[in-house]
């Protein structure tokens, strides 16, 4: 048997109609308060916004998804850090050549290279020569790439003149980037 929409228990057990009237509207406005829990989740109550699984990450995937990105890091930094050294040492010789290149001017304009009392400064400014026709560089002397002086000799032991780096180390000799960076290689 079917029962009517709105009739409840207390309505066919003989009350009277008002009393199911006043039944009937406690049991919508449950159901009403029920429906709000399950459309705004800021409602507490059982009825939830989203069923269980599709909202957020588990802890699980979340471990993971870290651990990944930690070996990768493990693996790519090396590679990386490798590269900022090799390209340092890359700079210095630009820099070494770029500064080779001002010397021949200067050479070719006095008819010798600046002596090692000079120095490089001789590509800035006049030593005092009346055939100097600078500057030779457009901007001050560089620095080496890890912040140190270029060394400048004038006679040089491997060449008409020595312009080096001393590398990582600041120290003469060594091997991978603690190399000296010359120019006669």
């Amino acid at each position: 048997m079917e029962r009517p929409k709105f009739t409840s228990f207390a309505a066919m057990a003989g009350r009277p109609n008002i009393q199911v009237f006043k039944a009937q509207k406690a049991d919508m406005d449950g159901r009403r308060q029920a429906m709000k829990r399950a459309v705004d989740p800021r409602k507490q109550g059982p009825a939830r916004a989203f069923p269980r699984g599709t909202a957020g990450f588990t802890l699980i995937e979340l471990l993971i998804v870290m651990v990944i990105l930690g070996l990768l890091a493990a693996l790519v930094a090396p590679k990386m850090f490798q590269k900022v050294g090799s390209s340092k040492i890359k700079a210095a010789k630009a820099q070494i050549a770029l500064l080779g290149t001002a010397l021949d001017a200067y050479r070719l304009d006095v008819g010798r290279y600046p002596t090692t009392d000079e120095g490089l400064e001789a590509l800035r400014s006049n030593p005092g020569v009346d055939t100097w026709d600078g500057p030779y560089l457009p901007k001050d002397i560089p620095k080496d790439p890890w912040g140190r002086d270029y060394v400048y000799r004038c006679p040089g032991e491997h060449g008409d003149y020595d312009l080096y780096s001393l590398g990582v180390d600041g120290q003469q000799g060594g091997e991978g980037e603690n190399a000296d960076v010359v120019s006669w290689e």
